[in-house]
């Protein structure tokens, strides 16, 4: 049997495991494994907020892919896709040669979306990667330097995030602590500042129970945080946002503009003229491409249904987790002739944090808040880490549980 090729693109959370569990199942001289990313580290998306919010340092969500992978068995190739060439089945990047494949994993991630709202795109930051994140942190830090200087202002230094989702949530809550800190360097009043959570649905962090929303809601509204339930942003300027309650229209003065209302997939995968739904490929149940044999997708590339609603199910880091290890299983299974597996969601539930030291979640069908479900959250994030590189790697990037 001939030595297969298997490419995989993007180092997010299921192209990253995925590289991980080929290198651990595949058999010595069966295949060669690429793995392409345009970073050369990878990162843990589900603690961007914290790194945006500054609350959270860049280095403790960033790991080194190559202290990842082994080289006798991976080549890691840093550069940008730009094309995939499924009947030449070749992948094209930005800067270096076209790549060829067996076996192709499609992991590109996310992108905001922003929804046609206008002015959004141009005059908000999103959390997305670990540059945005960078790049609202200074944006927050910088607002602050600025109004210490303008004592006078007639407006208060206001934060205006919008989407009450999980990553709006979670930010606003890193946002609200972070804001204490930098009244107590720049001797700010904390009640000159704002920071206000818009959502146009019902409620915020819909899929929890009321009593958890409560909770969480209740715990940043004694923080100053202002929720806007049922509102929905309708212009973006340069320093404004208007917003839309029914009839009612207002108009906010915002320092700082941050967008978390909505994600999509990566628009290559659209160019690319695959089965999609918003940049998500419809795979089918072992999670190959629709008319291909070849092709997986994992993660936010990914669109599976859940077959009880009829609905996505969301694109969250559980289940990309879940998805790296069957696709994994089953491009092994492909390369030596085997039956596929069907790929089976297992919600095991979630949790969300209220910043660094509160949270609230569901795991198991039991509804958590406070310590336990602090506990629980770390727990989550280690275990993800021990699946990546080991006890090692969860004691250099982990978090104490406690």
């Amino acid at each position: 049997m001939s030595k297969r090729k298997i490419v995989i693109i993007g180092a997010g959370y299921g192209g990253m495991l995925t590289t991980v569990q080929l290198q651990k199942i595949i058999p010595e001289g069966t295949a060669e494994i690429v793995l392409i990313n345009r970073n050369q580290y990878h990162y843990l998306t589900t603690l961007l907020h914290e790194t945006a919010a500054g609350t959270r340092e860049d280095e403790k969500v960033c790991i080194d892919i190559r202290s990842l992978i082994d080289p006798r068995k991976v080549t890691f190739i840093e550069d940008n896709v730009i094309d995939i060439e499924k009947e030449k089945q070749q992948v094209i990047l930005q800067n270096g040669e076209p790549i060829s494949y067996d076996y192709l994993v499609i992991g590109l991630g996310f992108e905001p979306a922003t929804f046609g709202i206008p002015g959004l795109k141009e005059h908000s930051l999103s959390i997305r990667s670990v540059k945005t994140a960078r790049e609202i942190r200074l944006k927050i830090e910088e607002a602050f330097a600025r109004y210490a200087v303008q004592p006078n202002r007639e407006h208060p230094l206001t934060f205006v995030v919008g989407g009450g989702g999980f990553t709006g949530v979670e930010f606003v809550a890193e946002l609200a602590e972070r804001c204490y800190d930098l009244c107590e360097f720049h001797k700010i009043p904390y009640e000159q500042v704002r920071v206000i959570c818009v959502e146009a649905g019902p409620g915020v962090l819909p899929g929890f129970p009321p009593a958890l929303v409560e909770y969480a809601m209740k715990s940043l509204s004694s923080q100053g945080v202002e929720f806007r339930i049922g509102t929905a942003i309708k212009e973006v300027t340069p320093g404004r946002v208007k917003l839309a309650k029914g009839d009612q229209m207002d108009e906010v003065i915002a320092d700082v503009i941050i967008w978390t209302g909505g994600v999509q997939g990566c628009e290559l995968i659209g160019r690319c003229d695959f089965d999609n739904l918003r940049g998500r490929i419809k795979v089918e149940k072992d999670l190959r491409a629709p008319g291909f044999n070849n092709i997986f997708a994992v993660g936010d590339s990914a669109l599976i249904m859940d077959e009880a609603n009829g609905r996505p199910y969301p694109p969250t880091a559980q289940f990309a987790v879940q998805e790296a290890f069957v696709c994994a299983k089953n491009i092994l299974a492909s390369i030596q002739g085997q039956p596929l597996v069907p790929f089976v969601p297992d919600n095991k539930g979630s949790v969300a944090s209220i910043g660094q030291h509160d949270a609230i979640g569901v795991v198991f069908g039991k509804q958590i808040q406070g310590v336990p479900a602090v506990f629980m959250n770390r727990m989550i994030d280690n275990r993800y880490l021990f699946f990546l590189g080991g006890l090692p790697l969860v004691m250099k990037k982990g978090r104490i549980p406690f």
